[in-house]
This record gives structure tokens, sequence and C-alpha cells, in this order.
């Protein structure tokens, strides 16, 4: 696995989230943003042990996973704007971002809500006997919701091919994860379904993609569902609107002195002279810049859009005996 190509992506995420900081800080966006400054490793370490055909399923703070999976900055950009070239048609924002084109079965606002949605997916894989896994993203506080349980028994009894992913970053909101848990680890849940787990250090690239490797393979051989735990840390608050002071600033710094990009680069740079590496950061951050540049300059949607995309443009594709639109 070739670290420089884990991270270009990286930081391609870093970039990426520092500019919709500064769109927000603008006024430029509406609503909210969840950034994942700091997770990028998890994102780009899952993603590289997936194949084009498994769906991956994403949470509030899902930007990272989509560009990890491959999505074009412009047309996320376009959605974050309101743009009709979104993936959305601008309609669904950063918490329902959604490409089908990638297998990507969209960003979710409802904390846990993704997990079910996984479930049915991997229900599919495993009907239509095809070899592919579905990948859920959920954080340390969906863990103690019922539809992480609910899902995970039930993938369990039916064997189902999905890997659940728990990203870990300590805080669920402003609540620390160990104030409402009596263990440290959301990996020791996996075991009362029967379910194996383990744990990754989310600050490490290669660490994430070697084990979401491992899990993966196994979920994909028909083993049953998997959990994998990483352990990681929003350098942010959880939205915009977060000061973040439920935490200190010695715990934030000591956390940002493991930031998963300059470990990478410490990496790299064993190997490839500081000139190359700085034509990298020059190239990816000219990458970011343009997307959106382009997507600032894509047109509007039209009010006839508002009516589109809420159901098949294909009728054919509605069994018979379903109701149709009249």
């Amino acid at each position: 696995m070739d670290i420089t190509e884990l991270y270009k992506t990286a930081l391609t995420i870093r970039y990426f989230e520092e500019k919709v900081d500064w769109l927000f800080s603008r006024g430029r966006l509406g609503g909210t943003a969840h950034l994942c400054i700091g997770q990028e490793a998890s994102a780009v370490g899952v993603i590289s042990a997936l194949k084009p055909g498994d769906y991956v399923i994403s949470t509030h703070r899902g930007h990272g996973h989509l560009i990890a999976r491959g999505a074009d900055l412009r047309r996320i950009f376009a959605e974050l704007l309101g743009r009709a070239e979104g993936y959305c048609m601008g309609k669904g924002g950063t918490q329902h971002l959604c490409a089908a084109e990638l297998n990507f079965l969209g960003t979710n606002g409802i904390t846990g809500g993704g997990i079910p949605i996984a479930a049915g997916a991997a229900l599919s894989i495993k009907l239509s006997g095809e070899k592919r896994i579905s990948v859920c993203f959920f954080g340390d506080g969906a863990s103690n919701q019922g539809t992480f349980h609910e899902t995970l028994n039930m993938a369990s009894v039916w064997r189902l091919p999905a890997l659940f992913v728990c990203e870990n970053n300590m805080y669920g909101m402003s609540t620390r994860f160990t104030d409402v848990s009596r263990f440290d680890d959301v990996a020791i849940r996996a075991a009362s379904y029967g379910i194996p787990s383990a744990i990754a250090d989310g600050m490490d690239v290669m660490k994430v993609a070697e084990k979401a490797g491992k899990m993966a393979g196994a979920v994909r051989d028909a083993k049953g569902p998997a959990l994998l735990e990483i352990k990681t840390y929003r350098f942010c608050g959880h939205s915009k609107s977060d000061p973040r002071s439920y935490r200190g600033r010695d715990e934030e710094a000591a956390w940002k002195a493991r930031d998963p990009i300059i470990k990478m680069e410490e990496e790299i740079l064993k190997s490839l002279p500081q000139e190359e590496l700085m034509k990298i950061k020059e190239a990816v951050r000219e990458k970011v810049e343009s997307a959106y540049e382009a997507a600032e300059k894509a047109k509007e949607p039209e009010r006839t859009d508002a009516l589109q995309g809420g159901y098949a443009e294909n009728q054919d594709v509605i069994p018979q005996g379903h109701i149709r639109r009249a």
C-alpha cells in the first residue's frame, strides 16, 4: 500500500475541510458544518481497503469518507453551495451527501441513522450472492443508540457481510464517551453479539488500513459481520457552533502532536526529498482551490428542480402491483 497516495487523499480531505471552515466563517454555507480535521486517517485507511462495488454509509461528519471514496471535489463543493451540479442537486448539503455511482449511500444527520441502512445494503448483497460488503461509519455516541445494538444483533444472526466502523473521537457532541459507558472501548460490545472486533490507532493511516484490510477480507469471505473501532480525535468542535469548552487545550495539544498528516509526512520524507513533498502539497492545494472556484461558477438550481429526485425517473423499475405516481 503506497503511503504517498494515501497521504495525497488525506491531505485533500484536510485542505477541503479547511476550505469549508473558511466558507462557513464567511456565511457562504447554510446550516452548520461538522469537520473531520484530525480524523483523516480513519476515512483513508478504511476506504483504501475496499473495492469499488462495496457500499459505504457515512455520518454527519462525512466529507472525508466521500472524498476518500473518490468523489469529484467540484461536485461536493457545488452541493454545499446549493448548486444544481452538486451530487444531490444542491438539496442535500453537508449532512445529506449521496453518490450512488460510487456506491456511497449517504451521509446522515441522525446519530446512528446509517447503521440499519448498512444492514439493509448487506442483506441485499447476501440475497444477490455477490461478493461485496457494506461498510458503515458511525461515532462513539451512536454506539449507545438502539440502532447500534439492534442492527449488530440482526447482522450477527443473519451473518450479513457488513463491517461496522466506529470512529471513537472520545466525545458525542460535548459528552465524553467514558462518562456514559462503563468501558473505555466500543469494540468490547461486539462480543455480546458473537461478532469479532478489533481496535486501530486512528492517527496512523497504515495501521488503520492494515486492520481494515484484514477485517474487510474476512467479511467478504462470508465469515459474517465485524466491528472495527478506530481511536481518533477531531481537532475542531462537534460543529461550527461548538466552542469546545468541555475539553482542555492541553488535551487538544497532545492529540495534535499526533496529527496523522504530519505522521505521514515524516514517513514519506524517509524516501522522498522535502522539495518533492512540497510539490505534492502545492498540487493538492491547487486541486482543492480549483474545484471550489469551478463550483462557485456552477449554475443555480431552477425552481422546477425542487420537484426532481423524489421518484424514480424510470417507471419500469417499480415492480408491478406497487403504487405509481399519477
